[in-house]
């Protein structure tokens, strides 16, 4: 647990990293043509995931040390949602609701080519590492393998106090596409991936609007180059998405409102801070944009391949 001090210090270190993250001007794109439709046959892809838990000590199944039941249970929600699976909450009738086509694997192999279940458990309280605030490269530290072939995924071993405070957070591919400045992208060194506090992982009972396992799936969609409906604020392009109706402020809680022009936003869409309950939908111009980055950022495109699929 932290102590209090701590406690701000590291809120106040989580505020300035997703600060200095959200508007890289650095990593300005190049301005592209809009990415090639849907194709009804698109090819089914499967992308695998290795999932560090972080913990400190913990018997498996007790606090930040997930039950292999739980993870398990995660991976299938991600699933259910970019696969617009009927018969669960990943599922909806609506006509801009697209199937990705993009399935998650824990991955089956480790980088030694060992048979591997896709969990790796680390023991925090025996390792010291160097304090690099809420970051992919402070958790890096304690594992992170080769992003080309497996994505990370860390369950970070936070204080109860920062469930519903602290989600998630998730690096994003360096592409052509317009609007990536507005994503985290990683600098020259820097480790890529994403973080799940370990209470919003998987389902849970916590007394969250978040807890349903769609923290993972919202910030997979970043991972993937998706941006917020909202984007940098701005009516005119926000999320680049036609068929996410424009808002140009964040989107919170369960019920619509009316954004730009007097529109309904699209309360549903994982790419809000909507409740877990009320999100299942990804749009067909968003599957076109994880579709292009799959295609075309090198990273995203190994993973199609990656030997720990096998």
């Amino acid at each position: 647990m932290l102590n209090s001090s701590k406690y701000e210090r590291f809120i106040l270190l989580f505020a300035i990293y997703i600060l200095s993250h959200a508007c890289s001007k650095d990593n300005t794109p190049a301005q592209i043509s809009d990415p090639d439709p849907i194709d009804p046959d698109l090819e089914l892809v499967q992308l695998p995931i290795v999932v560090h838990v972080i913990h400190n000590g913990e018997e498996i199944g007790a606090g930040p040390n997930l039950s292999t039941e739980r993870i398990l249970r995660q991976i299938a929600i991600i699933n259910e949602d970019f696969r617009r699976k009927e018969g669960t909450k990943g599922y909806n009738e609506h006509p801009d609701g697209a199937d990705s086509r993009v399935e998650f694997v824990l991955a089956k192999k480790n980088p030694d080519s060992e048979s591997f279940n896709g969990i790796n458990r680390i023991d925090a309280s025996t390792i010291d590492v160097e304090d690099l605030g809420y970051s992919p490269n402070h958790y890096s530290q304690y594992a992170y393998w080769d992003p080309n072939q497996y994505i990370n995924v860390w369950t970070t071993p936070l204080p109860a106090e920062t469930s519903c405070v602290v989600l998630g957070l998730a690096t994003g591919p360096l592409t052509d596409l317009p609007g990536t400045e507005l994503l985290a992208i990683p600098q020259e060194g820097d480790a890529e991936g994403i973080l799940i506090n370990w209470s919003h992982f998987g389902e849970s009972v916590i007394n969250c609007h978040a807890r349903y396992g769609r923290t993972l799936t919202h910030e997979m969609g970043h991972y993937l180059g998706l941006l917020h409906p909202w984007g940098g604020n701005d009516c005119e392009s926000n999320d680049f998405c036609d068929d996410t109706p424009p808002v140009d402020k964040a989107v919170f809680g369960r019920t619509a409102f009316e954004g730009c022009s007097g529109e309904s936003i699209m309360i549903a869409n994982y790419m809000n801070y909507s409740d877990d309950e009320v999100m299942n939908i990804f749009t067909k111009d968003q599957v076109d944009r994880i579709r292009y980055v799959l295609k075309n950022h090198p990273g995203r495109n190994n993973l199609i391949t990656s030997p720990a699929l096998q």
